[in-house]
């Protein structure tokens, strides 16, 4: 009777707490590092984010903001009492929320290795961490990242890497003697991306030393194959493990927008391992504290389970629990603000991709014309229509602080809309023949919204592979009888 009252009993809890074949751990360090150029974020965005770090079950953030002086091009100095305040109360609420907040310091610039300032150098950099440490602070990263004159294609050799790999080993260990309370360091090396760490398939002089040298217990974060990547495989993450003879942790470079400021950020986290063990796992957002959100959302999810995460249930459930009644309408923004690509960046799903495959079949249709294209047209002019809707909403009802991050991308947004149904309207006319002068007034006007789009490309872009590409599409088939949609 017990046997089959266990048996019942344990059936119970598992259809209460399903466990799956093959259950994965979290990342066991995973969180946020603020880490991007350009204005840090306030105090209060800190505050905010923190909290929501520990909603998300993200359980680390790294402070460590480019333009704040005392972390970079002034690390030798003291913060000023205000802001020992602040990061006294930071340290305070991470607590709070059960998130690890670390320090970081970035000296590479014009730190010194050996005689008297070599010295001088390591009592500073002490001092700086010990102030830390009375302020509450409890976790640590040294980052030699982005130096003047050693980053891209870095011209660091074995040499540098020594005195780098040296310098942080010495005070990590003088550091944590000190404080039992003190676990091992975190560090970016200059030589921070695979591209620039090999040589074919040799690894440089400096990424070879750096390895050997540096203490095995300290974690060093990589970004992939490059700054800003489409992604990194379970591969690609154990080639870069064999460089170091370590398992790499990860500064992911998405959602930040610091090298594209016009352009925001609002996809999934995509394409990072499902298999490899990742020790630790960072996401550098935005300057926009409370659009990074959406990105930062699904990426705790994949962190919390790599091998089983699925981005577009993650994304859509970030929109739901962030923006509630609004959730449809930002869901359908942020979908035409996902790509972040470059002469060198290339990150991010596709914009609005499913529009895109739309767009391109309504072409191949109007090209032969026939009942399909009319389809595609009146579904077309359904999609810009709910586009223009969506902005109108989003104007007039998001929160004051997220309008603020994203005003001039969702006018944009509205704008394309509204030029796209108009386009539409073009074309019709266009095929008619019926109304030439109608026709060419219609196209001056489209062409010269098209130049005024290209001319605020440097505050604001949104879409342009759809919404936009669709535009000029639409001009090119009227003026030259083809698309080359197609070409693109």
């Amino acid at each position: 009777m017990f046997y089959w009252f266990s048996c019942f009993l344990a059936g119970l809890l598992f259809m209460a707490f399903p466990v799956s074949d093959a259950d994965a751990s979290p990342i066991p360090l995973r969180g946020v590092v603020e880490g991007f150029y350009g204005t840090p974020w306030s105090h209060k965005n800190r505050q905010d984010m923190l909290e929501f770090c520990g909603e998300q079950g993200l359980n680390a953030y790294i402070y460590a903001p480019k333009n704040d002086p005392y972390h970079k091009d002034r690390w030798r100095e003291p913060y000023p009492k205000k802001e020992q305040k602040k990061l006294k109360e930071l340290a305070r609420t991470a607590g709070k929320h059960h998130v690890e907040l670390i320090f970081a310091i970035s000296p590479g610039q014009d730190l010194h290795y050996s005689g008297p300032e070599g010295i001088a150098d390591r009592k500073v950099m002490l001092e700086k961490l010990e102030a830390m440490h009375d302020l509450g602070i409890r976790r640590f990263a040294i980052f030699f990242d982005d130096i003047k004159g050693m980053t891209e294609k870095s011209s660091v050799d074995a040499e540098d890497a020594r005195n780098q790999a040296e310098f942080i080993n010495e005070v990590q260990k003088e550091f944590r003697t000190a404080h039992e309370d003190v676990p091992p360091f975190l560090a970016v090396p200059t030589e921070y991306y695979y591209e620039d760490m090999v040589t074919g398939k040799e690894p440089k002089p400096y990424t070879r030393t750096f390895s050997e040298v540096l203490s095995p217990d300290v974690t060093v974060l990589y970004t992939g194959g490059g700054v800003v990547t489409e992604g990194i495989s379970d591969k690609e993450l154990k080639q870069a493990d064999g460089l170091y003879g370590r398992k790499l942790g990860v500064w992911w470079n998405y959602p930040v927008s610091d090298y594209q400021e016009a352009k925001l950020a609002l996809g999934p986290i995509v394409n990072l391992p499902k298999e490899e063990e990742l020790p630790a796992l960072f996401f550098n957002p935005m300057k926009h504290e409370r659009l990074s959100k959406i990105a930062l959302a699904t990426g705790a999810e994949y962190a919390q389970d790599p091998e089983h995460y699925v981005p577009e249930e993650a994304w859509s459930r970030a929109f739901k629990k962030q923006y509630g009644e609004l959730a449809e309408d930002m869901e359908l923004f942020a979908s035409h603000s996902q790509r972040m690509e470059n002469n060198w960046a290339h990150c991010g799903p596709q914009d609005a991709a499913a529009l895109r495959r739309e767009m391109d079949d309504f072409w191949e249709h109007w090209a032969a014309g026939g009942i399909e294209a009319e389809i595609d047209w009146f579904e077309l002019r359904h999609r810009f229509q709910a586009m223009d809707d969506a902005s109108s909403h989003l104007q007039k009802d998001l929160p004051k602080d997220i309008r603020e991050e994203c005003a001039p991308q969702l006018k944009l947004f509205g704008e394309l809309a509204q030029a796209d149904l108009q386009a539409l309207q073009l074309l019709r006319l266009h095929r008619s023949g019926n109304h030439p002068k109608e026709t060419k007034k219609l196209l001056a006007k489209l062409k010269e919204k098209n130049e005024e789009f290209t001319a605020q490309q440097k505050t604001a872009r949104i879409s342009d592979g759809t919404a936009r590409a669709f535009l000029e599409e639409a001009i090119g088939y009227v003026e030259t009888g083809t698309s080359q949609a197609n070409d693109k």
